[in-house]
């Protein structure tokens, strides 16, 4: 259940157990994917997490509760510069992500609203329902040129607050009605409501969607990515996409070393059974306050592999849990991020993965006379 609240600063605020200021919860609790709600780095003083005997039991605990604040921003297009992606601009129509994949590399960004990447990423959350009317303004500038948005980049678009919000359902009207190109990334089966929006989109060369799939393992997944959608229904998303004549691919990560690698070659082909037609792979990281985040999980969840996986990844980012120019530089460094790699790759050739793809079409774009006749008179 989510609920809606006004945008107020709130540096610091009783948790949802109603614990003292301050306090941190005991434990994720079910449904969720962190197990603490570690102090941002941002923040003047850091509250650690101890145990003085008096912990209770998770099924003690009432549930944590969804909340969810508008916000209004004044723009909704953000472009970056930086080497590791390749896009220049996205838009992202929420902060935070419900889903609680504990691996997310967006989870720090919290931080700089004054939360914690921990459980606040996936239990405060932020809405933009202005998206759809931002995306018109800035679509109609006239000093704007056409270039693919990118969505699904930093949180997903799909999370399950959307089925209240509808803002991406906005979103895709307006980038239909500018005849603009977009991509989306998600793990989420409701991308398949707005399939007639897609296959529109679609026919005209201005749209590809990406299905991001870890695992086949329900439990892993369970536990990993809680609120995601489940594996079979997020193979079911690209049967019914591919089968709108949306070109659809699957995407394989983040891949854990020791942990859920030896999969991807199993969801290459099931994806590629159902249509998929191109793909990509991560390998995990965890940047600042994911690592302690994700470790904390991995003893939780599989004690017996945590060191084996962390040396995995310590390896692949010259002895750190992170450094991007070991583990994302144009040069692949380490024998095991180079095996990974090679499998995927032979796996993509095998299955028809590396075929060309023709590039999304910017020549339609234009701005709808209905629009443009509005901003004239301005």
């Amino acid at each position: 259940m989510a609920r809606v609240a006004p945008l107020t600063p709130r540096p610091r605020r009783p948790n949802q157990e109603g614990l003292p200021e301050g306090s941190l919860p005991p434990q994720g609790g079910k449904g969720r994917g962190a197990q603490s709600n570690v102090t941002g780095r941002y923040e003047k003083l850091a509250v650690q997490q101890v145990d003085d005997g008096w912990t209770h039991d998770e099924e003690d605990l009432p549930p944590l509760v969804t909340h969810v604040t508008i916000e209004t921003p004044r723009k909704i297009v953000t472009f970056n510069k930086s080497p590791y992606v390749g896009f220049d601009r996205s838009i992202n129509p929420y902060r935070g992500c419900e889903h609680g994949c504990i691996y997310c590399f967006a989870r720090p960004t919290h931080a700089y609203m004054g939360l914690s990447p921990g459980l606040d990423f996936e239990s405060r959350l932020f809405a933009k329902p202005t998206a759809p009317k931002l995306l018109e303004k800035e679509l109609a500038d006239p000093k704007y040129r056409p270039r693919v948005i990118a969505m699904g980049t930093n949180t997903d678009p799909y999370q399950p607050i959307e089925r209240k919000f509808v803002i991406m359902r906005g979103v895709l009207g307006v980038f239909s009605r500018f005849n603009h190109p977009v991509t989306i990334l998600t793990k989420s089966a409701l991308i398949t409501r707005d399939v007639d929006l897609l296959s529109s989109l679609a026919e005209r060369n201005l749209t590809r969607t990406m299905v991001s799939i870890t695992t086949q393992d329900r439990a892993l997944a369970r536990s990993m990515e809680p609120r995601a959608s489940t594996p079979p229904k997020r193979f079911e998303a690209i049967r019914k996409l591919t089968e709108a004549g949306v070109v659809t691919g699957i995407m394989t990560g983040p891949m854990i070393p020791g942990l859920n690698d030896s999969e991807m070659e199993g969801i290459l082909e099931k994806a590629a059974s159902l249509g998929a037609t191109f793909a990509a792979h991560t390998i995990l990281r965890l940047p600042l306050e994911v690592s302690p985040l994700f470790q904390e999980w991995l003893a939780a969840y599989a004690p017996d592999r945590a060191k084996r996986v962390m040396d995995h990844i310590r390896t692949m980012n010259g002895g750190r849990d992170y450094d991007p120019h070991w583990s994302r530089g144009g040069e692949i460094k380490t024998p095991y991020a180079q095996l990974i790699t090679q499998r995927f790759r032979a796996a993509g050739a095998r299955l028809g993965f590396h075929r060309d793809r023709t590039p999304l079409d910017l020549s339609r774009f234009r701005v709808p006379d209905e629009v443009s006749g509005q901003l004239s008179l301005l």
